[in-house]
């Protein structure tokens, strides 16, 4: 049986893209070099639900959930609001930004592909929703000591139209995404 490594997540706009690199390169040149290893501009995403190795075989019933889902659901907007660390700032492990805006209806849509993916094998999940798009992963925490992740966000929007199924390829170089399904937002629901 073929699998496939697989999650569904929103693209981000180019101006979005843009600004979290411009945030990256300034939290970049506060901390120590190789200390975090950051991802690439156009690998950034936000994440709704990682879905791992899938079976080929589900990803027809995979988009149907997705597509079902969408149909159900208006445009959303939301903005960069601020910078955070997982699991906290004394030890992170990952470096994040936020997002605000309409982010309970965004739990909501994510809530309603969770009930959708359950009866395909994915059970929901118990801890809160946070939006984020990761920016980098830690590789030293302890040279991150005393860090301060604070610092201004532009006021970028991210418009929410749609979301994507994207197989993730793991290779020494990095992954590598390729989408395999898109679905449209309804116009108003």
């Amino acid at each position: 049986m073929k699998e496939m490594r697989l999650f569904i997540a929103v693209a981000l706009s180019p101006e979005m893209k843009q600004a979290l690199t411009r945030v990256a390169g300034l939290l970049a040149a506060r901390v120590p070099a190789g200390s975090i290893r950051w991802v690439q501009p156009d690998l950034r995403h936000l994440t709704l639900r990682f879905l791992g190795e899938t079976a080929v075989s589900k990803l027809d019933m995979i988009e149907q959930t997705m597509d079902k889902a969408a149909q159900q659901q208006s445009p959303l907007s939301l903005h960069l609001q601020e910078i955070g660390c997982f699991p906290h700032a004394r030890r992170p492990r990952v470096v994040w930004a936020g997002l605000a805006g309409q982010v309970a209806e965004l739990a909501a849509f994510k809530s309603m592909l969770d009930v959708g993916l359950q009866p395909l094998g994915w059970e929901p999940e118990k801890r809160p929703f946070i939006p984020h798009i990761t920016l980098g992963r830690v590789k030293n925490a302890g040279k991150l000591r005393g860090v301060s992740w604070a610092g201004e966000m532009e006021a970028v929007q991210l418009e929410i139209t749609a979301v994507s199924l994207i197989e993730s390829q793991l290779s020494p170089q990095g992954p590598r995404y390729t989408t395999r399904h898109i679905s449209q937002f309804a116009a108003e629901v």
